[in-house]
């Protein structure tokens, strides 16, 4: 869970206050005018914010640089083209950030392909964060499937994804890939991870029949 803005003012310094104020104060003037040129500024590149989105973990510290950014994502609401920009040009810490808060950006399934781009990597920050709530409510089952066997295959904790047992529930499909896994692992000699076994269990229930309307 990333840190709160109330949660922040009690940690940082008052420097670092002060320039997340601002940061925040250039994030929502950019939600307010989503055109990146003005008379006194011509539009020669990106928004202000996006600069303090790069800069967050310099002001703020690394143990703070998701939330931060977190917030300026949320304050500034980039459309899903910019958003796409921003995580292509991003550092693996901006990535994550990114892919951290999907959930709270109301872009439907256009930003799909940031998770997609993240579960292709090996890279086990950004796995575990394109798992999260997003991928939980707009990652088709195909996707979905693969995006726990990418947890399996990078040792990704499958505690970090989002919604596991509602989606794992009686899924007969990841139950034989499941298997299917687990038997190339053995006949490789290499061990079956046990997260495996956890995720297995869950397809094993039943999926919750559809009541009916009264």
């Amino acid at each position: 869970m990333l840190t709160t803005r109330e949660e922040l003012d009690d940690r940082l310094p008052g420097a670092a206050r002060a320039w997340l104020d601002e940061a925040l104060a250039e994030a929502a003037h950019a939600a307010d005018r989503p055109d990146t040129g003005t008379p006194d500024r011509p539009d020669t590149g990106n928004p202000p914010w996006e600069t303090r989105f790069a800069s967050a973990g310099r002001h703020c510290g690394p143990e703070h640089a998701d939330a931060v950014r977190a917030l300026l994502l949320i304050e500034a609401r980039p459309a899903a083209p910019d958003l796409a920009r921003l995580y292509a040009q991003g550092t693996a810490a901006e990535r994550r950030a990114v892919l951290l808060t999907l959930h709270r950006l109301g872009l439907g399934p256009t930003a799909v392909p940031l998770v997609e781009d993240a579960l292709r990597t090996n890279d086990t920050r950004l796995v575990a964060a394109a798992v999260g709530p997003y991928a939980a409510a707009h990652l088709d089952a195909h996707g979905w499937r693969h995006a726990i066997l990418k947890c399996l295959f990078t040792e990704v904790p499958v505690e970090a994804v989002a919604a596991l047992a509602d989606r794992a529930r009686g899924d007969a499909e990841l139950s034989r890939m499941l298997h299917d896994f687990a038997a190339e692992r053995t006949a490789a000699g290499r061990p079956v991870p046990a997260d495996l076994r956890t995720v297995l269990a869950l397809t094993a229930t039943p999926a919750a029949a559809p009541t009916e309307e009264s």
